[in-house]
């Protein structure tokens, strides 16, 4: 897979449309609940809690400010586990539950590696032999982009090339524009001029300051 997500091989179309671009991107996503409180005033927190993210929000907040401070909340959490490297096992363990899940279990990988030696490419994959390899850039980004990357790499080892048949496997998974678009906002970044400072790779607080007040 090219680091050039939003352009397909060959001229073919771009994909459809996701379906549901909120929807929870893989079988390891906790469900969200969202807790609201007066005393709160501007601050933004999340956490994991019994197997759940818990969001704690402003009780002033509107319906669409909940919206987005979940997802945002949700992205960093995410973030962060990604930041926890998955072993090469958990890597093809992960690519199984997704092949199950997106593809009905139409292809399962023999071997699913990080590599470090693919800077122009997120993945690749070799299909006679069913092993995926995932570039190292990906750790640190959210979930749901590395869970596209995989199902890309996935979708490959059924269909050579981009054509209308290889996005057609990739209708299920909700949120392959979100990923396609994150990937193109990295490679825009590393075209910079002046690239920005990057963040720690240390952890994070996953308190934000909200909106401020009026």
């Amino acid at each position: 897979m090219s680091a050039e997500p939003l352009k397909a091989a060959g001229g073919s179309p771009a994909p459809p449309a996701a379906t549901d671009p909120e929807a929870p991107s893989g079988p390891v996503r906790p469900p969200v609940e969202v807790r609201r409180s007066s005393r709160r005033r501007r601050t933004v927190s999340a956490y994991r809690e019994a197997g759940r993210t818990i969001v704690l929000l402003p009780a002033r907040m509107s319906a669409e400010e909940e919206r987005h401070w979940v997802r945002v909340m949700v992205d960093k959490l995410a973030a962060q586990d990604a930041r926890k490297l998955l072993s090469d096992d958990e890597l093809l363990g992960r690519a199984v539950q997704l092949a199950e899940r997106y593809l009905a279990g139409g292809v399962r990988p023999e071997a699913v590696r990080w590599v470090t030696n693919q800077n122009s490419r997120w993945g690749s994959c070799t299909p006679s032999e069913r092993t995926i390899r995932i570039s190292h850039r990906l750790q640190g980004m959210p979930e749901y982009v590395l869970d596209y990357v995989l199902l890309h790499e996935l979708a490959h080892l059924l269909v050579p090339g981009h054509g209308p048949g290889f996005w057609r496997l990739l209708e299920a998974y909700p949120r392959t524009e979100r990923a396609r678009g994150f990937l193109d906002g990295v490679v825009a970044a590393d075209r910079l001029p002046h690239r920005p400072v990057a963040p720690s790779d240390g952890p994070q607080p996953l308190d934000d300051p909200g909106p401020e007040e009026d």
